[in-house]
């Protein structure tokens, strides 16, 4: 009889120790995405029962939420001085960042479960890293309708954060709490290979997973060769093997298929774009929007899956490439600040899609878009995934931002890059750029009027510079970081984002009574002047007309005109 009793006792355990572990996706057999609460709950009782799980948190998000870090760790461990030491690789994984799009959420509960019981191989030279969920307020803001393109699940979170900012575009920018959080977990971890999970918008087509990558031309180096030639190939032949045919994010909605299409540019905005200038390999999975929500999340598991495989693979490639693309940056003397597609050079990719055509809408009664699933296909196409430089600096021996600019510097200081901080004021001759010429966009565009079509002419002069303004020297581990924001021009640079606006306002003027005594009195001490103002009537006649334009000519060739107007506050110490 007691034997019955222990033997019952441990059959019971078991079964409860079998539905601790059951997702909120499994129990409800594919058709619903676990809460924020749900999820936090799940790994704090994974935490609890297995010794490899470690739960880290980080700085607060918008929504008052701690950023909390999932590790599974075999060596338990839980420290990335010493993965390093023992060349490990390091996988950071991103989810909900669009909290609608919910798939790596769901699958990452279960994909830590499977390693920590068993059921899954992690490689020893292996460290898996989550963000379970990114975008805290974004999951709480929970809704069934807001992602009406897509399967499933039942209800899932909003895109925008607590600030109704769309957190794939901040990683630069950095204005919400989550992104400097986000920046903490990242140089904490310095991972080698980073996965953001997403679900796709656009075309219909038969694939369920899909892939965008860093650009292994912008990545460069070794890290992008290898990227390229090597570890891409292995995941798409791994993802073949567990019956998940994958190709590369879709990157079209309407049009001829037969053309192929371009891969997508992905600027330091985004979070492969953010990680390529720190030398990471990054992945952005798509899967498809129109696919059922059990058939996404499975297909996002087998992906993560095939990425720790893999990396297990080739870690010794891994770690090594990737050591010599950070050396190479410190050294790197020309950076490209502009891309675009190179049209002469594509890669053959394997596309399995649908017959698009067209018949009447039942809404508007005339003709609409539709793909038919009667008619499917799968043909091989051109996948232009190959960018050359459109605009390129030379990197300066430092640059110098004043004090006063704090977001900048408060930003550089977050994502790693040394600073040192003047003893005394100091003048010394050095280059800086003009702001010739520029557009903003008319709509703000994730709360910012973006900057763009920027035209910059270089200048020197002597500036005067006080004690605690900063100067950083190039030549370090963060130098891609620093040019990429620091140089105007670049596609994602600070000045894009509006930290420097004020100086392209005026800040001084003059009276037009005034300052014409004036004038005529400075063009009467400086006749060279009074022949530039002469020549240009001469040759543009609409300036000759224009009265306030010939007053605004002198007092912008004057003394009184103020240097700091469209003056770029970021000054480069060259060689």
């Amino acid at each position: 009889m007691k034997n019955l009793i222990i033997s019952i006792f441990l059959l019971s355990s078991s079964v409860l120790s079998a539905q601790q572990f059951t997702t909120t996706f499994e129990k409800s057999n594919g058709l619903e995405s676990a809460t924020y609460i749900e999820c936090n709950n799940y790994y704090r009782i994974l935490s609890d029962n297995f010794n490899a799980i470690n739960i880290k948190k980080f700085y607060t998000t918008d929504a008052g939420y701690p950023l909390n870090l999932i590790i599974y760790d075999k060596s338990r461990q839980f420290n990335p001085k010493k993965w390093k030491e023992e060349n490990k690789v390091i996988i950071l994984v991103n989810n909900g960042i669009h909290p609608g799009e919910p798939d790596g959420i769901d699958a990452s509960m279960m994909f830590i479960r499977d390693l920590a019981t068993g059921k899954l191989n992690a490689p020893g030279n292996v460290v898996i890293a989550i963000i379970p969920i990114y975008n805290i307020g974004g999951s709480l803001n929970r809704n069934a309708f807001s992602r009406v393109n897509q399967d499933g699940p039942a209800s899932y979170g909003f895109r925008g954060n607590a600030q109704n900012l769309d957190l794939n575009r901040d990683f630069v920018k950095s204005d919400s709490k989550n992104a400097k959080a986000f920046a903490e977990i990242f140089h904490w971890l310095d991972p080698d290979i980073m996965l953001d999970n997403h679900v796709s918008d656009g075309a219909d087509y038969q694939h369920t997973m899909t892939m965008l990558t860093t650009q292994h031309n912008k990545l460069g180096g070794e890290t992008g060769a290898f990227l390229h030639d090597v570890f891409e190939p292995a995941l798409y032949k791994s993802m073949q093997q567990k019956n998940w045919p994958m190709c590369p994010y879709v990157n079209f909605e309407e049009g001829n298929v037969e053309k192929g299409w371009d891969a997508f540019y992905d600027p330091p905005r985004y979070s492969s774009g953010y990680a390529a200038l720190f030398q990471t390999i990054a992945f952005v999975p798509e899967t498809h929007m129109l696919k059922p929500f059990a058939q996404r999340v499975k297909s996002t598991y087998a992906f993560m899956q095939a990425i720790m495989e893999q990396a297990g693979a080739f870690g010794k490639d891994i770690i090594a490439k990737r050591k010599a693309s950070v050396e190479a940056i410190k050294k790197q003397q020309v950076f490209a600040i502009g891309w675009k597609v190179d049209s002469s050079r594509h890669d053959m990719i394997s596309f399995k899609g649908y017959a698009a055509a067209y018949k009447k809408s039942d809404v508007t009664g005339m003709q609409r878009l539709y793909y038919n699933h009667n008619k499917p296909f799968e043909q091989q196409v051109n996948f232009y995934n190959y960018f050359i430089p459109t605009l390129t600096i030379q990197k300066p021996k430092a640059y110098i931002i004043p004090q006063g600019w704090g977001k900048a510097i408060g930003l550089l200081t977050l994502n790693g890059v040394k600073m040192q901080q003047l003893k005394r004021d100091t003048t010394m001759m050095i280059n800086f750029y003009h702001i010739d010429d520029y557009k903003s966009l008319p709509r703000p565009y994730e709360g910012h009027h973006f900057n763009y079509n920027v035209k910059v002419s270089e200048r020197h002069d002597t500036i005067h510079f006080l004690k605690g303004d900063y100067i950083i020297y190039t030549g370090q581990r963060a130098d891609r970081y620093i040019v990429e924001t620091l140089e105007p021009q670049a596609d994602d640079s600070y000045f894009h984002w509006n930290f420097f606006d004020a100086i392209l306002q005026q800040k001084e003027g003059y009276s037009g009574y005034r300052w014409e005594d004036v004038a005529a009195g400075y063009l009467a001490q400086h006749p060279e002047l009074k022949t530039k103002l002469d020549e240009k009537r001469m040759t543009d006649t609409a300036f000759a007309a224009n009265a306030d334009a010939q007053l605004d000519f002198v007092y912008k060739n004057s003394p009184y005109y103020e240097p700091a107007h469209l003056r770029y506050p970021v000054y480069r110490l060259m060689k």
